[in-house]
């Protein structure tokens, strides 16, 4: 394998971790879900990059399930719905930005260190995807526990999917099955989600976690 194929797989997987960040530090409800179109937009180019260097074509599916449904409709359509739900734009965070990037940072580096100590025996390639795929996962969880609403936990579920892919496709691939079954989990995960905001916008008139927390009795 060229060293300009590693670079780019390390560019592309690495994007992923940047952007990861940029999804953290969103305050906005629209930015947010722009920020992870373009992440799943890099997700969508690092698995065809590895279909190209590990001569694996059926990835181009995974590749294109990515780039129809995660970078282009599911964005558009989380748009729609925070238009016509008429939700409150501003996401509200547990803590202040600036604590949540340290942590995401410490979090970055303890996945480096375990992913390039766990799989010291493996390619070199998949060893270090992995790790990146690792980031992406816990930054993603990051951004499900420190954000108050539901919107935004559930980009957060959707950018930790994104790590599972990348983590997937870097260890040599995916087969065809399972890509299937990633295209459907999307899509049913999805229409769930969509009809789960409907209701609990109709009920609550609201989508902040803190404040359906409060109708249950829980005060933080």
């Amino acid at each position: 394998m060229t060293v300009f194929a590693l670079d780019m797989s390390h560019f592309l997987a690495g994007g992923l971790v940047l952007l990861s960040f940029t999804l953290l530090y969103q305050d906005r409800l629209p930015p947010l879900i722009n920020a992870y179109a373009i992440q799943s937009l890099f997700l969508s180019l690092s698995v065809a990059w590895q279909a190209q260097i590990q001569h694996a074509p059926h990835l181009l599916v995974t590749a294109g399930i990515a780039l129809c449904f995660k970078a282009i409709v599911i964005p558009l359509v989380l748009h729609r719905l925070i238009r016509n739900l008429r939700i409150h734009r501003t996401v509200e965070t547990v803590v202040d930005i600036g604590p949540t990037m340290i942590a995401g940072m410490a979090l970055v580096g303890l996945s480096m260190a375990l992913m390039m100590r766990a799989t010291s025996g493996i390619d070199v390639l998949a060893r270090e995807d992995l790790a990146f795929a690792l980031s992406v996962i816990l930054l993603g969880l990051l951004i499900m526990v420190t954000r108050r609403n539901a919107v935004s936990q559930v980009i957060g579920f959707m950018s930790v999917e994104n790590g599972l892919i990348l983590a997937a496709t870097g260890a040599k691939g995916m087969p065809f099955v399972v890509e299937t079954s990633v295209a459907f989990s999307i899509l049913i995960a999805f229409i769930v989600i969509g009809i789960f905001l409907f209701r609990i916008r109709e009920r609550f008139d609201t989508v902040d976690v803190a404040i359906l927390d409060r109708f249950r009795g829980e005060r933080l």
